[in-house]
Parts: C-alpha cells; sequence; structure tokens
C-alpha cells in the first residue's frame, strides 16, 4: 500500500500529567489494563506493519524510562523505534521528528510522516492504513469524526457570537499524516505570529492554501487527557477482552 515509499511514524508523547492530576507522571505513562498507555499505542503501529521506522518524542528526562517501557512491554518491536526527546511545543516536537528522520532515514521526496497522540491507544489499523493513503495521494490528512453536539462560538467568552452549521463541523482526532519534506518546508516558511496560533501541524496547510484530507476517525479513537478518560478507556480495554 506504501507504493515503495518510505514511511515513518511519530508518536508525541509529549504531555504532561497535570490535567490527569498527577503532574509528577507525564499521562502516557499511566497503566491502561495491564500495561502503559503508550505501549498500547505504540502495539498498534508495530502491528500495522507499515512503518520503515517509529520515533516516540517524549519529555527529554523521561526517555530511559521509554526506554525500559518498550523493552518489557513492547520487546518484538524494539529494533525499529527511536526514543527522541520532545520539544518545548507540539510544534517543536513534531519539527524534533522530523529531523530525527532526516538525519537518520533514507528520506526523500516521497517519503511520508504519520504524527500520533501517545495518548490515543485505541487507534485503528484501519485509521492508520487509511492516514498512509490519503497522505501519499493527497499530501497531507487529517483524522475527524463529525461533530454530534451543536458547537457555540463566543469572541468575549460571555455571549453567543454564532452557532455555526453542525454538518460542515468535525472533530479533530489523530493521526495526521504528511508528504514528510513538504511539511518540513512549510514548517520552515512560519512567522512567528503565525507560530503562536498553531494547534496542530494541519493548520500550516489550511495559513497556505493548501488542502488537507479528511479520513475519517472512530469515538473509540479517544484522547486521554482526563482522570474521566482514563475510567472510560478502562471500561473500553475491559470489554476489548470480553
Amino acid at each position: 500500500m506504501a507504493d515503495g515509499r518510505n514511511v515513518y511514524a511519530a508518536i508525541l508523547a509529549g504531555g504532561s500529567g497535570t490535567r490527569m492530576g498527577n503532574p509528577e507522571k507525564p499521562k502516557q505513562f499511566l497503566m491502561l489494563g495491564d500495561k502503559p498507555i503508550l505501549a498500547h499505542t505504540v502495539e498498534k503501529f508495530c502491528a500495522v506493519g507499515l512503518f520503515d521506522s517509529i520515533a516516540i518524542l517524549c519529555p527529554e528526562p523521561w526517555m530511559q524510562q521509554t526506554r525500559d517501557l518498550l523493552r518489557r512491554y513492547c520487546p518484538d518491536c524494539c529494533d525499529k523505534i527511536a526514543v527522541e526527546a520532545g520539544g518545548a511545543t507540539r510544534n517543536d516536537t513534531v519539527r524534533n521528528a522530523i529531523s530525527y528522520f532526516c538525519e537518520n532515514s533514507k528520506v526523500d521526496e516521497n517519503s511520508i510522516l504519520v504524527t500520533h497522540d501517545a495518548v490515543r491507544p485505541f487507534v485503528s489499523h484501519r485509521i492508520i492504513e487509511e492516514n498512509v493513503r490519503a497522505a501519499i495521494e493527497f499530501g497531507a490528512c487529517d483524522t475527524v469524526v463529525p461533530a454530534t453536539d451543536t458547537i457555540v462560538q463566543s469572541d468575549d467568552g460571555a455571549f453567543i457570537s454564532a452557532i455555526p452549521d453542525r454538518s460542515k463541523l468535525y472533530q479533530g482526532q489523530t493521526p495526521q499524516s504528511f508528504n514528510l519534506l513538504e511539511l518540513k518546508q512549510l514548517m520552515s516558511s512560519l512567522s512567528s505570529d503565525e507560530e503562536a496560533i498553531l494547534t496542530d501541524a494541519c493548520k500550516i496547510y489550511t495559513l497556505r492554501g493548501r488542502k488537507v484530507a479528511l479520513v475519517r476517525g472512530d469515538v473509540s479513537n479517544m484522547k486521554i487527557t482526563y482522570p474521566h478518560d482514563l475510567r472510560v478507556a478502562s471500561a473500553l480495554m475491559g470489554n476489548s477482552r470480553a
């Protein structure tokens, strides 16, 4: 399916545990069932069998613990996984991933980079495969699900400014996938003002008038951010084993 291209994955594990109520441990290292959240996510990317190399980008003080985690929980795919330091922001972390692959892998104009949140352990093989396919065909894609709730816009935080048409709205997930060198070029073109408004890499493409294809996500592809999310994820993990 990768059409002879080099395909790389960057698992973004730079988050902290603050919103989870555990500032001492980044949330990706919390246990979900019998293994850490990060290990579940890594297993999905290894099992899909599409990647020439995988990099985990984590806080620098946690790099050795990440390597130890891989040896304990993911021993069968350690040989193709690198552990690298993340950056101060999400976009800095993506830049670090790009730099790693450019310096250590066979990157060319056809190479694909799939980026994914470490704390979305329920990503499916179908979603990953469709990301690679869409990135090859269109150059960039985002994983989304249709918005189910009415979205209310407020410019001042006190009163409604607008209620957009829900049928045109989607909630973003990950993976987000790109032609690697095109993403590198676009990121290097950003001004400091543009950097300040970025929430993710797909925003860069919209700023430059580039198209980003949509890949259908799944409500189960949840991001574990708050204690309630971990309880829901634990329930999902239990159901998947029933």
